[in-house]
Parts: C-alpha cells; sequence; structure tokens
C-alpha cells in the first residue's frame, strides 16, 4: 500500500484523478474514493496504519487528520512550504559507484525531482544508496552551503532537502 500511495502522492495523482492542492495536500476521502474507483479499496483504518507504522515517515497528516500528503520527493509540480531550516555541519546523500563521474562533474542534481534528499546520518545514507545496488556515501558539508548563502528545509520525516549540492561542497574521501 506504501508504494500506492507513493505513486498517486508523489508521482501520479491524475492517474487516479487526484489533484494535490497547494502543499500537496489532498483530502483522505478523496484519496479513498479515488483509490477504491481504481480497484484498490483502503479502509481509513488501514491508512492510518500505513502512515503511522511507515520506517521512512513517507506520508503526513495535517493537524486535523483529514488531509495527507507525501512528505516529500514528488516528481509532479508541487509547493510544500516548507519552512528554510538550518542544517547539521555536515549531511549525507548514499548512491551507487555508477553515479560517481556525473556526480564529481555535476554535484548532486535533484533529476526527476524537486530537490536533492539528504541524510542527517552515514547510516541513513547506507540505506537509501543500498536500494539501487552497493551503497557509497557521500559527505556534503553542509555549514559551509549555508556559509555561501545555500537554503536547506527538513520535512516531516527528517530528511534535509537543497536544491542542488554543487562539486566542491563534497567529501570524496568518503567515497572508498
Amino acid at each position: 500500500m506504501s508504494k500506492r500511495l507513493s505513486r498517486h502522492l508523489r508521482h501520479a495523482p491524475g492517474e487516479i484523478g487526484l489533484e494535490l492542492a497547494d502543499g500537496g495536500w489532498v483530502s483522505v476521502e478523496e484519496l479513498l474514493t479515488a483509490l477504491a474507483r481504481h480497484g484498490f479499496r483502503v479502509s481509513r483504518d488501514e491508512l492510518d496504519e500505513v502512515v503511522a507504522r511507515n520506517d521512512k515517515r513517507r506520508f503526513a497528516f495535517d493537524d486535523t487528520g483529514m488531509l495527507i500528503r507525501a512528505s516529500q520527493g514528488h516528481s509532479v509540480a508541487v509547493e510544500l512550504a516548507l519552512p528554510v531550516a538550518v542544517p547539521p555541519p555536515l549531511l549525507f546523500h548514499g548512491t551507487v559507484a555508477a553515479a560517481l563521474s556525473a556526480i564529481r562533474r555535476e554535484g548532486l542534481r535533484p533529476m526527476r525531482r524537486h530537490h536533492v534528499h539528504l541524510s542527517a546520518t552515514e547510516e541513513t545514507a547506507v540505506r537509501v544508496g543500498a536500494r539501487r545496488g552497493k551503497p557509497v556515501v557521500l559527505r556534503v558539508d553542509a555549514a559551509r552551503m549555508v556559509a555561501d548563502g545555500r537554503v536547506f528545509y527538513v520535512s516531516a520525516n527528517g530528511v534535509w532537502l537543497t536544491d542542488g549540492v554543487p562539486p566542491e561542497y563534497l567529501g570524496w574521501a568518503a567515497l572508498g
């Protein structure tokens, strides 16, 4: 169910007739109705459980519990209205060796997403990189980026977001 929610709250809401409102929000009732219309019946209790138990906390309810959104990772146009935040001095990015030559040239780019996703811990970056093969962890000098005027946001699930990370902010010693 988490994959289905990710698809429709992050990448393809229109496939089931959803339109994300400001902040990426959609009414829970509208989501459940749209899913059912497309052969995927989910109860409110099941939805609550998926949101509560998702190990990456990919989804969040608003304060009323009547709206839901993906916390980050959208490929569709959406403005999450996250406040600017000051990151820890060092952040991490998990990737695989095949991506390193492009990263060395261009730095970290959002690709099909709105932001580059960074982790506060090396362990989280290892898990992220491992999804696509043997992980490689890059160190990001977030303190220097902030000092140079770069902006960061943090999502509800603790993922650090920024528009991009030029190569000069990357710690190549962590490449192994």
